[in-house]
Protein backbone atom coordinates (compact mmCIF):
# COMPACT_ATOMS: atom_id res chain seq x y z
CA UNK A 1 0.00 0.00 0.00
CA UNK A 2 1.00 3.54 -0.98
CA UNK A 3 0.45 6.13 2.31
CA UNK A 4 1.79 9.74 2.88
CA UNK A 5 2.05 10.76 6.37
CA UNK A 6 1.37 15.03 6.51
CA UNK A 7 -0.72 17.81 8.13
CA UNK A 8 -3.62 17.74 8.20
CA UNK A 9 -6.05 19.97 6.12
CA UNK A 10 -9.04 21.53 8.14
CA UNK A 11 -11.62 20.48 5.29
CA UNK A 12 -10.38 16.88 6.36
CA UNK A 13 -11.36 17.13 10.08
CA UNK A 14 -14.79 15.37 9.69
CA UNK A 15 -13.27 12.38 7.85
CA UNK A 16 -10.88 12.09 11.15
CA UNK A 17 -13.96 12.27 13.75
CA UNK A 18 -15.57 9.64 11.68
CA UNK A 19 -12.29 7.27 11.49
CA UNK A 20 -12.02 7.79 15.27
CA UNK A 21 -15.57 7.03 15.37
CA UNK A 22 -15.09 3.87 13.87
CA UNK A 23 -11.80 2.91 15.56
CA UNK A 24 -13.92 2.94 18.40
CA UNK A 25 -15.86 0.38 17.46
CA UNK A 26 -12.85 -1.67 17.26
CA UNK A 27 -11.71 -1.07 20.76
CA UNK A 28 -15.68 -1.49 21.80
CA UNK A 29 -15.05 -5.19 20.10
CA UNK A 30 -11.69 -5.95 21.90
CA UNK A 31 -12.95 -5.34 25.52
CA UNK A 32 -11.36 -2.43 26.52
CA UNK A 33 -14.11 0.73 25.80
CA UNK A 34 -17.71 0.55 27.14
CA UNK A 35 -20.35 3.40 26.93
CA UNK A 36 -20.88 5.56 23.99
CA UNK A 37 -18.42 6.60 21.27
CA UNK A 38 -16.88 9.69 21.13
CA UNK A 39 -14.28 11.80 18.35
CA UNK A 40 -12.60 14.93 18.67
CA UNK A 41 -14.07 18.28 18.75
CA UNK A 42 -13.75 20.27 15.45
CA UNK A 43 -12.11 22.82 18.18
CA UNK A 44 -9.47 20.35 19.40
CA UNK A 45 -8.52 19.09 16.11
CA UNK A 46 -7.79 22.56 15.03
CA UNK A 47 -5.93 22.90 18.03
CA UNK A 48 -3.78 19.82 17.29
CA UNK A 49 -3.08 21.35 14.06
CA UNK A 50 -2.53 24.76 15.04
CA UNK A 51 0.49 23.80 16.95
CA UNK A 52 1.87 21.17 14.23
CA UNK A 53 0.82 17.98 16.00
CA UNK A 54 -2.18 16.88 13.72
CA UNK A 55 -0.81 14.41 11.19
CA UNK A 56 -2.84 12.14 8.81
CA UNK A 57 -2.36 9.22 6.43
CA UNK A 58 -3.30 10.28 3.22
CA UNK A 59 -3.92 7.05 0.49
CA UNK A 60 -2.36 8.04 -3.35
CA UNK A 61 -5.60 9.56 -4.05
CA UNK A 62 -5.66 11.92 -0.90
CA UNK A 63 -7.87 10.22 1.32
CA UNK A 64 -7.58 10.24 4.93
CA UNK A 65 -7.18 6.90 6.23
CA UNK A 66 -5.70 7.54 9.68
CA UNK A 67 -4.28 10.26 12.24
CA UNK A 68 -2.02 11.59 15.23
CA UNK A 69 -2.82 13.97 17.49
CA UNK A 70 -0.62 15.18 20.15
CA UNK A 71 -0.39 18.32 22.38
CA UNK A 72 2.58 19.82 24.02
CA UNK A 73 2.38 18.89 28.52
CA UNK A 74 5.53 20.46 29.94
CA UNK A 75 8.59 18.70 28.46
CA UNK A 76 6.84 15.71 26.97
CA UNK A 77 4.99 15.50 23.84
CA UNK A 78 1.65 13.51 24.82
CA UNK A 79 0.02 11.31 22.07
CA UNK A 80 -3.39 12.61 22.70
CA UNK A 81 -5.34 10.20 20.28
CA UNK A 82 -4.43 7.81 17.48
CA UNK A 83 -7.00 5.91 14.70
CA UNK A 84 -6.79 4.27 11.71
CA UNK A 85 -10.01 2.94 10.27
CA UNK A 86 -10.75 -0.19 10.81
CA UNK A 87 -10.63 -1.20 6.55
CA UNK A 88 -6.96 0.30 6.89
CA UNK A 89 -5.55 -1.59 9.94
CA UNK A 90 -2.69 -3.86 9.40
CA UNK A 91 -1.12 -1.83 7.05
CA UNK A 92 1.60 -0.43 9.42
CA UNK A 93 -0.39 3.07 8.85
CA UNK A 94 -0.17 3.45 12.85
CA UNK A 95 3.24 2.47 13.01
CA UNK A 96 4.09 5.55 10.35
CA UNK A 97 1.98 7.91 12.24
CA UNK A 98 3.64 6.98 16.01
CA UNK A 99 7.28 7.32 14.09
CA UNK A 100 6.63 10.76 12.45
CA UNK A 101 4.94 12.52 15.65
CA UNK A 102 8.11 11.14 18.08
CA UNK A 103 10.49 12.08 15.64
CA UNK A 104 8.29 15.78 15.66
CA UNK A 105 8.88 15.76 19.35
CA UNK A 106 12.70 15.21 19.27
CA UNK A 107 12.53 17.95 16.62
CA UNK A 108 11.39 20.38 19.03
CA UNK A 109 14.05 19.16 21.83
CA UNK A 110 11.22 17.62 23.92
CA UNK A 111 11.75 15.34 27.24
CA UNK A 112 10.02 12.45 25.28
CA UNK A 113 6.71 11.37 24.61
CA UNK A 114 3.58 9.78 26.87
CA UNK A 115 -0.04 8.00 26.23
CA UNK A 116 -2.51 6.21 28.02
CA UNK A 117 -3.72 3.00 26.18
CA UNK A 118 -5.31 0.14 27.05
CA UNK A 119 -3.15 -2.81 28.16
CA UNK A 120 -4.65 -6.09 27.58
CA UNK A 121 -5.60 -5.22 23.38
CA UNK A 122 -2.50 -6.50 21.50
CA UNK A 123 -2.94 -3.54 19.11
CA UNK A 124 -2.31 -0.91 21.85
CA UNK A 125 0.28 -1.20 24.70
CA UNK A 126 2.35 -4.12 23.61
CA UNK A 127 2.39 -2.00 19.78
CA UNK A 128 3.42 1.18 22.09
CA UNK A 129 6.15 -1.25 23.66
CA UNK A 130 7.83 -1.88 19.84
CA UNK A 131 7.70 1.52 19.67
CA UNK A 132 10.20 2.38 23.22
CA UNK A 133 7.36 3.20 25.52
CA UNK A 134 6.76 1.50 28.74
CA UNK A 135 4.49 1.28 31.37
CA UNK A 136 5.33 4.49 33.83
CA UNK A 137 3.54 3.95 37.05
CA UNK A 138 2.85 5.84 40.48
CA UNK A 139 5.01 9.05 41.56
CA UNK A 140 6.99 7.85 38.57
CA UNK A 141 3.80 9.57 36.31
CA UNK A 142 4.16 13.36 35.23
CA UNK A 143 1.08 14.77 36.82
CA UNK A 144 -1.00 15.12 33.44
CA UNK A 145 -0.99 10.98 32.82
CA UNK A 146 -2.78 11.06 36.35
CA UNK A 147 -5.43 13.32 35.65
CA UNK A 148 -6.05 11.36 31.81
CA UNK A 149 -6.38 8.29 33.57
CA UNK A 150 -9.05 9.43 36.06
CA UNK A 151 -10.87 11.19 33.41
CA UNK A 152 -10.84 8.52 30.66
CA UNK A 153 -12.28 6.22 33.51
CA UNK A 154 -15.02 9.01 34.35
CA UNK A 155 -15.61 8.83 30.59
CA UNK A 156 -16.44 4.97 31.14
CA UNK A 157 -13.02 3.50 30.26
CA UNK A 158 -12.22 0.12 32.73
CA UNK A 159 -9.98 0.93 35.20
CA UNK A 160 -8.09 -2.72 35.51
CA UNK A 161 -7.28 -2.20 31.60
CA UNK A 162 -5.96 1.81 31.72
CA UNK A 163 -2.38 2.28 31.78
CA UNK A 164 -0.21 5.21 30.85
CA UNK A 165 3.43 4.78 28.79
CA UNK A 166 6.43 6.93 28.05
CA UNK A 167 9.52 6.84 26.01
CA UNK A 168 12.54 9.44 26.68
CA UNK A 169 14.03 10.85 23.52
Amino acid sequence: MDFTIGPTHPEHFDKLRAIELAAFETLRNAGAVTGEAGASSLEELSNFSRNGLLLTAYTSDSVPVGFVAGKVEGTWLHIAEIDVHPQWQRNGIGRLLMERILLTGQQRGLAGATLTTDKMVAFNARFYGTLGFNIVEGHAQPPHLVSLIAEEISKGFIPARRVAMWVTF
